[in-house]
């Protein structure tokens, strides 16, 4: 899997554990699609402190990852289910 896109997968899991200028960040570089440059220009900051709060961020992200495995759990969770019947299989999709 594309490292972008498992960084976007995590922060839908732990987003919420980033500060306010962490999320703005990271949701202004991975799905905004805005350069480093243009980040540094809108907050008025240098484009290497930007460059290493998405490093911090790609980090913190991982480690959450490493721990509490929720993305792990829930493909495997998935893969389970798969082999329910079709109204088991339903219900339990709603609930994750």
């Amino acid at each position: 899997m594309n490292n972008q896109v498992l960084l976007s997968i995590l922060y839908d899991y732990y987003g919420e554990l980033l500060t306010d200028k962490q999320k703005q960040y990271f949701k202004d570089y991975y799905f905004d699609n805005l350069s480093l440059s243009e980040i540094s220009e809108n907050y008025n900051i240098s484009r290497n402190a930007i460059h290493k709060t998405l490093k911090e961020i790609e980090e913190k992200l991982l480690y959450y990852e490493s721990k509490l495995k929720l993305h792990k759990k829930n493909n495997e969770i998935k893969k389970i289910i798969v082999n329910l019947d079709d109204d088991l299989k339903s219900k339990i999709m709603d609930l994750i």
